[in-house]
């Protein structure tokens, strides 16, 4: 029998919106949905808090990138992306007359995969 290969950066996501949904619940945020899809794209976490619904990009890192930081890896292509597919929840769902914000979270991890450090930007786009 053959195993799949580990998907490194699949459990790193998964490891960091694990974190970001402990964070979000420390803060009394509801979490929604979490890796909803649809034809036009996912989003990681919708959340609730209070009478507004937050869409939640995270985005996680195992060490200091070469490749810029977390927070910069949410292209405009990407928020636009969110922002589509969003429109779709919101029209599938009948949610009408709701405040609704973007928020970007970003997670850094130790070498041990504990978090070091999150990094929550509200209405980031």
């Amino acid at each position: 029998m053959m195993t799949q290969p580990v998907d490194r950066r699949k459990q790193t996501g998964d490891l960091g919106e694990e974190l970001a949904v402990h964070y979000l619940e420390q803060l009394g945020y509801l979490i929604k949905e979490r890796n909803w899809r649809c034809r036009s794209g996912e989003i990681d976490l919708i959340a609730r808090l209070g009478d507004q619904l937050i869409f939640v990009e995270v985005r996680t890192r195992s060490s200091s990138s070469r490749f810029g930081t977390a927070a910069e890896s949410v292209s405009y292509r990407k928020q636009n992306k969110v922002r589509q597919t969003a429109q779709v929840y919101l029209t599938m769902s009948a949610i009408v007359n709701t405040p609704i914000r973007f928020d970007v979270i970003t997670v850094m991890l130790n070498k041990d995969r504990s978090a070091k450090q999150i990094d929550h930007y509200k209405n980031a786009f």
